[in-house]
């Protein structure tokens, strides 16, 4: 297949998504108005809780069994590898850059976590429709395309919640723990400063108040010698309950990992199966229902990326090495050592024969930061706007960089 072929059927559902990111900056306008910052909240909501969870359910009970099963187990090993390689790249950004403390956290978690979800969902099935696309049926190959999207949808889910969170709450943690010391420090050496030196009296006198310099043997004396020594168990429950505290487990079980789960045991599940997935199944107006609420993800995704940019053009007062680092971080370095990673799983047949797996799978290292960023630093209330100049300049840059490594990945498999 000619390579001219494969960067029009690359390009073009990049160009899908751009147009349709414009038109949800258009609608975010302050003039327009119509995805303002409380509708994209509400929205972002109904995305989070409904819309996704849906895709994801309809997409993997569909496509998932026993065999496929096998097929996949390589999927999370890539994208632990991609949080992985991503860490190491961060890193290296913190130390050339050297953003401010807060922002480091920041940088490598743009660096590892990818939009490993929602670009997927939006490209793969583009890609699938085109002409000149080396994956065979359109039809199989959106469905099996939306599965491996939503799967890897869900394992970026756990480990942004597990790993990228904690990381970014580390580094906001540790910048304030700095900042308070250093105001301690002034308030002591201001104190220190103003100390009168002439004072050689004592300012309560030992007789007026009937004590005595061997008053202090008096006092009560409180002894934690005799400390309760706990059990074995009961020190395992308390560090089981400290580590679910800092992992946060609720975010870790997000309406996205929930519909995974729920997917796989419907796909797995003869019973189920049967009675819910096919055109003669009893049940199958709820596989319809659910297919009907997730096909609607992806343009509401698409509009509220375009909106969420929106924000990054009003920010101002960014290191732009950082930003340049983050994108030669993402754009270049990881597509490149996820390309040897792949092939070397295909080598060893760690990775079954499908192109289009193979190709999610060296997509997953190529794509820009996950948008959740943004919903983390809300969280914890710092670097808010220079994760708004991260994402405009990243996700722009992605319009260029997507298509080239789209069309050599397709290259590549095919």
């Amino acid at each position: 297949m000619g390579l001219l072929n494969l960067f029009v059927a690359s390009s073009m559902p990049v160009l899908k998504v751009l147009l349709v990111t414009a038109v949800g900056s258009f609608l975010a306008l302050d003039h327009v108005n119509l995805l303002s910052e409380d509708a994209r909240k509400h929205i972002n909501t109904i995305v989070f809780y409904v819309l996704n969870p849906a895709l994801i359910i309809g997409n993997l009970a569909n496509s998932i069994t026993y065999d496929s099963m096998v097929k996949l187990w390589f999927m999370p090993i890539n994208v632990f590898l991609t949080f992985l390689i991503g860490s190491l790249l961060g890193w290296l950004v913190n130390l050339i850059t050297r953003p401010p403390p807060h922002l480091r956290g920041l940088v490598i978690g743009c660096c590892a976590a990818g939009n490993l979800g929602n670009i997927l969902i939006i490209i793969v099935p583009a890609v699938c429709k085109e002409k000149g696309s080396p994956f065979g049926n359109p039809s199989v190959c959106t469905t099996d395309g939306l599965a491996y999207a939503s799967l890897s949808m869900a394992m970026g889910a756990i480990f942004l919640w597990v790993y990228v969170y904690n990381i970014v709450r580390i580094s906001v943690e540790a910048s304030s723990i700095d900042v308070n010391d250093s105001s301690d420090n002034e308030y002591t050496s201001e104190t220190t400063a103003v100390k009168p030196d002439c004072i050689t009296e004592p300012l309560l006198s030992p007789e007026k108040y009937n004590t005595s310099e061997d008053s202090e043997d008096s006092l009560p004396c409180t002894r934690f010698d005799e400390t309760k020594q706990l059990g074995f168990t009961d020190k395992v429950k308390q560090n089981i309950v400290k580590i679910s505290r800092k992992l946060n487990v609720k975010r870790l079980f997000a309406p996205s990992t929930n519909g995974a789960i729920v997917g796989f045991i419907v796909g797995l599940v003869p019973m189920l199966r049967n009675s819910m997935i096919g055109d003669e199944a009893p049940l199958r107006v709820i596989e319809d229902s659910t297919m009907m609420i997730g096909d609607a993800a992806v343009p509401v995704l698409t509009l509220i990326i375009g909106a969420n940019l929106l924000k990054g053009l009003r920010a101002s007062g960014v290191q732009k090495s950082m930003v340049i680092g983050i994108i030669v971080a993402r754009y270049i370095a990881l597509p490149i050592i996820g390309t040897l990673v792949v092939r070397t799983a295909v080598k060893f047949n760690l990775v079954h024969a499908d192109p289009l797996y193979q190709f999610v799978l060296l997509l997953q290292f190529a794509v820009p930061p996950a948008m959740n960023m943004g919903t983390i630093t809300q969280l914890f209330g710092k670097g808010e706007s220079e994760c708004s100049v991260i994402m405009l300049w990243t996700y722009v840059c992605a319009t260029i960089s997507l298509t080239l490594w789209c069309t050599y990945f397709m290259w590549l498999v095919a």
